[in-house]
């Protein structure tokens, strides 16, 4: 093992002690290591970082950002170690962008994604039904996306009907209760990733065709696809879904749908909001809030309560 690739496993074993999942970094960190091996390098500068994170052709320029983001930190971390390790200063690619409007899905759209995973077909037949429960299971509970993958056989409480969400961001662990037809629609799922049998020894619930973890960015390719298939994506060249709703979006779309109910129902949203921040695993209520300012409908409610709050106190 060469002497970055032994500091990159110290490195992400001691940001996992810490609390921090570390997945995808830790890829995109094995590449990079790879190329500096390929470079010849024995130490990182600043020239070879911004070579390699500028390296994907054709991405957003916030690619490159995140890619040098990742190198920043691991070679910030490896500097105590050899001080010739040149570490890249922040936002040298700022790829910064307004957030995300989201996508509120409609039932109808959310039928038709769930009816285009069914008939997807794969050698096990395990695709299809894994991506129908995981569409079914974000947009009814609005679990982040990397929740919901995380998830082991005995996080899922069959009997209770109830989640266990450990240590996601923030470090932060919630029980999520589910819906009766979640829960069915779980138990339909559970005997069948168990027949095909799971390679991964932390017994993964969500799993891939390959019987193994199912990954986040396979995940996101692969809703991409099936936004494409039933019109909610364009398809703007070879292997290019281009954009559109997302994983996360289901979310939004259960807080929002919550945060609507309320509102028409004559609750106190300002009180019951805490009720669902703890729900949706907020480590602050001001997170939640902003469900309302980035969906007009809700802006526009709370606008009306508003006004007859103040008219009702003149």
């Amino acid at each position: 093992m060469s002497p970055f690739h032994e500091a990159l496993t110290q490195y992400v074993a001691v940001r996992r002690a810490l609390g921090t999942q570390l997945r995808e970094p830790a890829v995109t960190l094995r590449h990079f290591v790879a190329f500096l091996e390929r470079e010849g390098a024995e130490f990182i500068t600043l020239a070879l970082a911004l070579r390699w994170a500028t390296e994907p052709y054709g991405v957003q320029r916030a690619t490159w950002a995140r890619r040098l983001t990742a190198v920043r930190r691991f070679a910030a971390w490896l500097r105590a170690a050899d001080r010739r390790t040149q570490v890249p200063p922040p936002r040298l690619l700022d790829g910064r962008r307004p957030r995300h409007a989201p996508h509120i899905f409609a039932d109808q759209e959310i039928a038709q994604l769930m009816a285009a995973a069914s008939h997807w077909s794969s050698p096990k037949g395990v695709r299809a039904l894994t991506y129908t429960t995981l569409v079914g299971l974000l947009a009814s509970t609005g679990l982040r996306p990397g929740e919901a993958l995380a998830l082991h056989r005995d996080d899922v409480d069959l009997e209770r009907g109830r989640l266990s969400v450990r240590h996601t961001k923030f470090g932060k662990s919630r029980f999520v209760p589910v819906h009766e037809s979640t829960r069915a629609a779980l138990a339909k799922y559970a005997p069948r990733r168990e027949a095909v049998g799971v390679r991964d020894q932390r017994d993964t619930f969500f799993v891939s065709e390959q019987r193994r973890r199912l990954q986040g960015c396979t995940a996101r390719r692969t809703f991409a696809s099936l936004s494409c298939a039933v019109g909610l994506r364009a398809v703007t060249g070879p292997r290019r879904s281009g954009r559109g709703p997302r994983l996360q979006d289901f979310r939004h779309t259960f807080a929002t749908r919550t945060l609507v109910a309320w509102y028409r129902a004559g609750l106190d949203v300002e009180r019951e909001l805490p009720t669902l921040s703890t729900y949706l695993g907020h480590v602050d209520v001001a997170h939640t809030y902003w469900y309302i300012s980035a969906v007009p409908e809700l802006l526009q409610l709370a606008t009306e309560r508003l006004c007859e709050r103040r008219q009702g106190g003149a």
